[in-house]
């Protein structure tokens, strides 16, 4: 499978002779400028709906789940995982914007299922300080997803809370699959 990020052929590593990936990305948003045109959305998503999902590069949600420009917020995080930062984003979209719609994405096979809280521990004899956040690793993804709607639903911050609903996605077949709240 090919695609737009794909190393171009013959490339022994993310880097080629024309400069770096991020030089790459720069070229290519070049590219894309000369073709641009406003499109004349306001910051409001049309389907007032925020989505929630983790930063595997293997999710194209857009694609997955027939979006286009305009239609949601999207804020992505290892795991997706509904942290105090996520909640900050929700907030913002909901209170100021006007999603009313939160809809959660984990994912088979996901890394964070590999690490442990040990990572941070391991980050602070690197580095001589513990980081503040938590690496929120899970052996469960479905209970992970339950935990991340319990946040979004608990939280005194959040006004619209009865539309919120989860899943898992299979890296495999690119199927969603409800995960039950209870």
């Amino acid at each position: 499978m090919t695609t737009s990020a794909s190393i171009p052929a013959g490339s022994d590593s993310a880097t080629d002779r024309s400069g770096t990936v991020t030089d790459r990305l720069v070229d290519a948003n070049a590219r894309y400028a000369a073709e641009f045109a406003d499109p004349g959305m306001d910051a409001r998503p049309v389907l007032q709906v925020a989505i929630v999902a983790c930063m595997d590069a293997r999710l194209d949600l857009h694609a997955a789940l027939g979006l286009e420009l305009g239609d949601c917020h999207t804020i992505r995080n290892a795991g997706g995982v509904v942290t105090d930062d996520v909640i900050r984003s929700l907030t913002i979209s909901q209170r100021a914007l006007g999603t009313r719609s939160v809809v959660l994405i984990h994912h088979t096979n996901c890394g964070l299922e590999s690490l442990t809280e040990e990572f941070r521990h391991e980050l602070e004899m690197e580095v001589g300080q513990r980081p503040a956040w938590a690496v929120e690793s899970f052996r469960d993804v479905d209970q992970d997803v339950r935990q991340s709607m319990q946040r979004v639903r608990t939280s005194p911050f959040l006004l619209h809370k009865d539309d919120v609903r989860g899943f898992v996605f299979d890296v495999k077949t690119g199927l969603l699959r409800e995960v039950d709240a209870a």
